[in-house]
C-alpha cells in the first residue's frame, strides 16, 4: 500500500498532532491562511471523538456551574447547524419528574430542573426551541413505557445528534481543499527543538513503516487524553484527569424521545435513540489504564443498565449489540467527584508557559466547541506568524452542507432504494448527486453491502477515491457500514471483498484486512467474556465462526 509521506512537504508553517475533532478543526482553520499537515494517531476520529456520545449540545446540566462551557457549546452549535446541515438530526430529551417521599429532595430536585432549563432557554436561537413542561397524562401519551407509578410530569429540551466521524472528515476534506495535507495512519515519533525553538517531526506511517522527518515553525498538541504522553516528546509537562465513558448500542430505536434517568450514585444517565438505534452513556470514572487498550467491563455494562431500568424495566429485555469506550482530556484538578471536574478548555503556549518557542496544546473542552475552540488556537498560530486573515469557519459551509437534495427525486432519477439514498444524503449532502452519478456508467454499484445501514457500492467506492481511506475501519467510519443491528456479521465479508478490489489486493492481503477489521472491533461487542479476555487465536476462531 503507497504511502501518504511521499505527498509531503519538507517545510511547513503548522504541524498538527491528532486526528480527532480538535485537531481536525484547527487544521481547517489553518488551511485558510497557513500550509499544514495533520497528523493521526490511528485514523482520524478513532479516539475521544468518536467514543463520545455523538451530541452538538451545551449540557444545560452545566448551566448551575459551568456557564462558560454552556455559552461556547451552544454558540458553536448555532454555527454547526449553518455550516453543517446535514450531518445533524434533532434528538428531543425527556426530562421526567417522580414523587418522592423526602419532600425536601422533590422539591430541590424540581426547583433545580426549573432553574437549569429556564437558564437554557436563553440560548433558545443557537438551538431549536423552548423547554416545555409536562402533565403527567402528556409524558405517558408520548412514552407510555414508562413507569406510571409516581410519575408526576417531565420538561422536555431539545438537543442535537451528529456523525462525528463524518463531522472529522469534513473538516479534513475541507482543509486538505485549502491546501493541507493530511495524513491519516501517520504518528510522531520524535520532536526535534534547538535552543527550545521547534524545528522539526520525525514521522512514521504505521502502515508501510516508511519514515520521514519534515520541519515546521509551530506544532499543534491536540491529542486529546494522548496530549500528557505526546507533551513528554515536545519536552514539557502537561497534566489531566482523564475520565472514562462507556456507552451501550443497542439493536434499534427503544423510545422516541431521549430519555433522562439517575445511575445508582444520583449522576444523570440517558438513553437516546440514535440513528437506526439506541444508545445509554455514560459512565464518569478516573482512569489510569492504556489509552490504546480501553475495554468496557461487565460492571460499567451493569451499572449502566441498573440505571435506565428505573425509568425503563424493559431494558433487561433489549439486545445490546455493542459498546464503546473513550477518555475524556479532562483539566486536571484533585479532591472532587469526576462527574464534577469541569468541562472548560485551555490553550497552552509553551512559549510563556515553559520556555518552548513555537509550542501549542489545547486540553480539555468538549465537543459542541470544538470549533470556537479550533478559532482560538488558530488566532493564535496568526500572531505568531503575523498573519492577519480573519477567521471565516463559522459562516463557511463544510463539503456538502450548501444544499439538501430531495431523497426521492434523486431515488427515482438513479432507481436506487429511496432509504439507501436518504442516508446518503445524511453523509455526504449535496455531493450525495455526485456519488449517485457513478451508478449511470456502473450499474451494479447501486448494489447494497448491507440492510441494516444501507452502505451502496457506489459510496464505498467515493469515499475509498475521495476520503483518504487506507482501510476498512476507514470505510466503515466514512459511511457507518456494519454500525447496524448485525454489526458486521452479514457484510464483513463482503465489504473486505470489495475493499479488496478497490485497494487491488492480494488473497492474503484481502484476508489481513478483513481479520484487522474484526479483530479492531470484536472488543467492543464482546470486550470481557466469563471475566477473561479472549486470545488471539480464540478471537480469530469466534470471528470466522461468526462470519460463516
Amino acid at each position: 500500500m503507497t504511502s501518504f509521506l511521499n505527498k509531503t512537504n519538507s517545510q511547513y508553517d503548522v504541524i498538527i498532532a491528532g486526528g480527532g475533532v480538535n485537531g481536525v478543526g484547527i487544521a481547517r482553520d489553518c488551511a485558510c491562511v497557513v500550509c499544514l499537515v495533520c497528523l493521526s494517531k490511528k485514523r482520524f476520529s478513532a479516539g475521544t471523538s468518536w467514543a463520545s456520545s455523538g451530541m452538538i449540545h451545551g449540557g444545560p446540566r452545566y448551566m448551575l456551574g459551568d456557564l462558560d462551557v454552556t455559552r461556547l457549546a451552544c454558540l458553536d452549535s448555532g454555527y454547526i447547524q449553518k455550516i453543517a446541515p446535514h450531518l445533524l438530526f434533532r434528538i428531543p430529551f425527556l426530562y421526567s419528574v417522580y414523587d418522592h417521599k423526602n419532600e425536601g429532595l422533590k422539591r430541590r430536585l424540581y426547583l433545580e430542573a426549573v432553574e437549569a432549563f429556564s437558564a437554557y432557554d436563553r440560548f433558545v436561537p443557537l438551538k431549536w426551541r423552548a423547554h416545555t413542561r409536562l402533565s403527567r397524562h402528556e409524558v405517558l401519551k408520548l412514552e407510555p413505557n414508562l413507569p406510571k407509578d409516581k410519575l408526576l410530569g417531565a420538561v422536555t429540551f431539545d438537543e442535537w445528534g451528529i456523525d462525528v466521524p463524518r463531522l472529522c472528515v469534513a473538516n479534513v476534506l475541507d482543509a486538505v481543499q485549502n491546501g493541507a495535507h493530511a495524513l491519516n495512519h501517520t504518528i510522531i515519533t520524535k520532536v526535534n527543538c534547538e535552543n527550545n525553538q521547534f524545528q522539526s517531526v520525525a514521522l512514521k506511517d504505521q502502515i508501510t513503516g516508511e519514515t520521514k522527518t519534515v520541519s515546521g515553525k509551530i506544532l499543534i498538541n491536540a491529542t486529546g487524553p494522548w496530549s500528557p504522553e505526546f507533551a513528554k516528546l515536545m519536552g514539557v509537562n502537561i497534566k489531566l484527569r482523564g475520565g472514562k465513558g462507556v456507552h451501550l448500542v443497542f439493536d434499534r430505536r427503544l423510545f422516541n424521545m431521549a430519555i433522562v434517568s439517575q445511575a445508582i450514585d444520583g449522576r444523570e444517565i440517558f438513553v437516546m435513540p440514535y440513528e437506526n438505534t439506541s444508545i445509554i452513556g455514560t459512565t464518569d470514572d478516573d482512569y489510569f489504564g492504556d489509552l490504546d487498550d480501553q475495554r468496557t467491563t461487565d460492571d460499567e455494562i451493569a451499572y449502566l443498565i441498573e440505571g435506565i431500568a428505573q425509568v425503563f424495566p424493559d431494558i433487561q429485555k433489549a439486545k445490546m449489540i455493542h459498546s464503546y469506550s473513550g477518555v475524556r482530556p479532562t483539566i486536571y484538578d484533585r479532591d472532587c467527584y469526576e462527574d464534577d471536574l469541569s468541562r472548560e478548555h485551555e490553550t497552552l503556549d509553551h512559549e510563556k508557559r515553559d520556555g518552548k518557542k513555537g509550542m501549542i496544546s489545547l486540553i480539555g473542552g468538549k465537543l459542541a466547541s470544538y470549533r470556537i475552540m479550533a478559532e482560538e488556537v488558530t488566532d493564535l498560530i496568526c500572531k505568531k506568524l503575523n498573519h492577519q486573515t480573519a477567521c471565516s469557519t463559522h459562516t463557511k459551509f463544510l463539503p456538502g452542507g450548501e444544499s439538501l437534495p430531495d431523497a426521492v427525486e434523486l431515488a427515482k432519477e438513479f432507481q436506487v432504494n429511496a432509504f439507501a439514498v436518504s442516508r446518503l444524503i445524511y453523509r455526504h449532502g449535496s455531493l450525495a448527486e455526485q456519488i449517485l452519478q457513478q451508478t449511470q456508467s456502473q450499474p451494479e454499484l447501486k448494489n447494497i453491502i448491507c440492510g441494516c445501514e444501507p452502505v451502496t457500492l457506489a459510496e464505498i467506492k467515493y469515499v475509498k477515491d475521495k476520503e483518504l481511506v487506507r482501510t476498512l475501519s476507514d470505510i466503515k467510519r466514512r459511511t457507518r457500514l456494519s454500525w447496524g443491528p448485525c454489526q458486521g456479521t452479514n457484510c464483513s465479508i463482503a465489504a473486505a471483498g470489495v475493499f479488496s478490489d478497490l485497494m487491488d489486493l492480494d488473497a492474503q492481503e484481502t484476508e489481513s484486512a478483513h481479520f484487522d477489521f474484526l479483530s479492531e472491533w470484536w472488543p467492543n461487542r464482546a470486550a470481557v467474556i466469563n471475566g477473561e479476555q479472549l486470545k488471539q487465536e480464540e478471537l480469530f476462531q469466534a470471528l470466522h465462526f461468526c462470519n460463516n
